[in-house]
C-alpha cells in the first residue's frame, strides 16, 4: 500500500466520531438511531460519518426492514490493519 492510501486511511481514522462509531461497531450491527443515542450526536451527523465509511469500504449497510443496520468489513479492516502495522513497523495481528 503507498503513502496515498495511507495518508487516507489516516484521514479517515483522524476523526473521533468515526473511531468510536468502529469501536460501537465491533462484533455487532446498529442502525443510524441507534449509533446516535450512543454517540449522543444527531442521526444525520451519524449518517455523515456512515457515508465516509462506507465509501472506505469500512462498513456494510444491510437492509433490515425499514432501517439499515451497519457492520464492519472485516476484509477491509484487516487489510487496514496489515498496511499500517507494516508501515509502523509492528506485526499486524
Amino acid at each position: 500500500m503507498g503513502a496515498k492510501e495511507l495518508a487516507h486511511i489516516c484521514k479517515i481514522l483522524s476523526v473521533e466520531t468515526r473511531l468510536r462509531i468502529i469501536q460501537l461497531l465491533t462484533g455487532r450491527s446498529l442502525c443510524v438511531g441507534a449509533l446516535s443515542r450512543r454517540l449522543a450526536v444527531t442521526q444525520g451527523a451519524v449518517s455523515q460519518h456512515l457515508r465516509i465509511l462506507r465509501e472506505a469500504r469500512l462498513v456494510i449497510g444491510d437492509k433490515r426492514g425499514y432501517f439499515v443496520h451497519y457492520r464492519l468489513n472485516e476484509k477491509t479492516l484487516a487489510k487496514w490493519n496489515k498496511a499500517l502495522g507494516a508501515f509502523l513497523g509492528t506485526r499486524a495481528g
